[in-house]
């Protein structure tokens, strides 16, 4: 089922390794079929250089996994939202790309400085709200597409990243390796924005909430945890 989707997903995954966007397994690409509605994913906390495009799960929209041996990614419900969200979209990225996430654990849009970036974004890339403690008790992963797709609707048309607050970014495009290309892209613009600002001071960002780390940790290393097959 939708092999040809896989082999692009896998492709647009191994990308983001090739391009330096991801450690270990921090990090996913999804692609959605035009004519089934049918996503497929990376599969949870499998390493990159382990997979095959056999590996991805097949998931339907509402969530559930219809082929595959593997559990989708843990951040499915995100990407869900995404896609549920813009229909034009049909391929979703999500990395811990060191620039790009700065600007994000510093809660701060990554703003337009040059052509460079106007060349992809159509103004600043957005950052996300906090998430509330009962949002990350709640469905945290459903919750943070929801925050994403709240700051787009937000601005304008055209944005393809936003930064989801103390977490990182998530990007998207028509496919699943566009997704991966505009992740490639918007660690480029977050570097050089980083590295134009540091001609200004910047106050050092208050800490991240106790709520949201305490999540992140549980879901690896705690007793109910879920990342993972």
């Amino acid at each position: 089922m939708l092999e040809k989707l896989k082999r692009e997903v896998y492709e647009a995954n191994l990308f983001l390794v090739e391009k330096g966007l991801v450690i270990n397994t921090w990090g996913n690409v999804s692609g959605r079929d035009p004519e089934t509605g049918l996503i497929v994913i990376k599969p949870s906390g499998v390493d990159y250089a382990d997979m095959r495009p056999s590996d991805l799960p097949v998931i339907t929209p509402a969530g559930e996994r219809i082929e595959g041996e593997m559990r989708p990614s843990s951040d499915t419900p995100t990407h869900l939202e995404i896609y549920r969200a813009f229909p034009y979209v049909f391929g979703v990225a999500h990395t811990h790309s060191v620039y790009a996430t700065v600007f994000a654990q510093a809660r701060r849009p990554i703003p337009p400085l040059g052509t460079t970036h106007a060349d992809y974004f159509p103004g600043e890339v957005p950052v996300t709200r906090l998430l509330t403690p009962a949002e990350i008790a709640g469905e945290y992963e459903k919750n943070t597409g929801l925050v994403i797709v709240e700051s787009i609707q937000k601005g304008g048309a055209g944005m393809r990243a936003c930064l989801v607050a103390s977490h990182g970014p998530f990007t998207w495009g028509k496919d699943a390796g566009e997704a991966a290309d505009v992740s490639y892209v918007l660690e480029t613009v977050a570097r050089m924005a980083y590295l134009t600002e540091t001609l200004s001071a910047v106050p050092f960002p208050a800490p991240m909430q106790d709520e949201l780390l305490d999540r992140h940790y549980s879901r690896k290393h705690g007793p109910g945890a879920y990342y993972g097959q």
